[in-house]
């Protein structure tokens, strides 16, 4: 779990904690790869609605490290595979995911009958926020 103030804490809940786009990039062979995601933040993680056979998720079962970037941030942090998106342990978050990305998850391109529909954890380990001229670090 990360460590930082209240303020900064505040700040990534009021930046992050709805349907935000972030871009998150994986390593394959010592090469980057980039995407854009939809996620959603919550105590000190970002999750991710994806397909457990895309290229980012097999990068992150090679290297669990990523970088993400969003509105004056970035970070690093460690994905994990939380799996099927419809499991009994997912039930907590996958509520939430289904709130908080609204206004597109039944849009035809999620099929939560299908186990690889999967939940990403992106869990922070370092990062850098700024916000009217304030740094937070951790």
């Amino acid at each position: 779990m990360i460590k930082w103030s209240q303020e900064a804490e505040n700040i990534m809940v009021e930046r992050f904690g709805k349907d935000t786009v972030i871009a998150l990039s994986t390593i394959d062979n010592e090469v980057p790869y980039v995407r854009y995601v939809n996620a959603y933040y919550e105590n000190g993680a970002f999750y991710i609605i994806t397909y457990a056979l895309s290229n980012k998720m097999k990068h992150i079962e090679k290297n669990c490290t990523v970088a993400i970037a969003g509105d004056w941030f970035t970070a690093h942090g460690k994905g994990i595979n939380l799996g099927y998106f419809g499991k009994k342990e997912n039930e907590k978050i996958a509520k939430k995911l289904k709130k908080v990305f609204a206004e597109w998850i039944d849009n035809g391109d999620n099929n939560f009958d299908d186990e690889n529909t999967i939940i990403l954890r992106i869990e922070l380990t370092d990062g850098l926020l700024l916000s009217h001229g304030t740094r937070y670090e951790f």
